[in-house]
């Protein structure tokens, strides 16, 4: 995995996503499964740089969450494409955020490893179809 300083300053994040109260957990943070379901969207979008079809997630190494998100963050991903074979595209996922109210400190929240594949109609992993350009 990457460490907090391969993202460099400036860089555009994949998506940024304002964190709702619909998004709470019981304790009043976000709930883990929203920043998931946002590390798979991200990985998705990164993945269909190598792939013009259908992709599914197959994988998500550990995710180990390091900071709170609250209500009114906003949620950074970043990504990269670190590796392509011939059905399957492996993405890292950078989550960040940073408070809209107060202070503009970024946390480093989590990150994780995606892997995708192309599938058919079926289901069934086919080769990437890099996009046309």
């Amino acid at each position: 995995m990457s460490n907090e300083s391969c993202y460099p300053e400036g860089e555009c994040p994949t998506l940024r996503i304002v964190m709702m109260p619909r998004d709470t957990n019981a304790a009043g943070t976000i709930f883990g499964g929203v920043i998931l379901s946002h590390i798979d969207l991200a990985a998705a979008v990164e993945s269909h740089k190598s792939h013009e079809g259908k992709l599914v997630t197959v994988a998500m190494d550990e995710i180990v969450f390091r900071a709170p998100v609250f209500v009114g963050d906003v949620v950074s991903c970043y990504t990269k494409t670190l590796k392509t074979g011939r059905t399957s595209v492996k993405s890292d996922v950078q989550v960040w955020s940073e408070s809209r109210f107060g202070s503009v400190e970024r946390r480093l929240v989590t990150e994780a490893v995606v892997t995708m594949v192309a599938v058919d109609d079926k289901g069934k992993s086919i080769p990437l179809t890099p996009p046309k350009v």
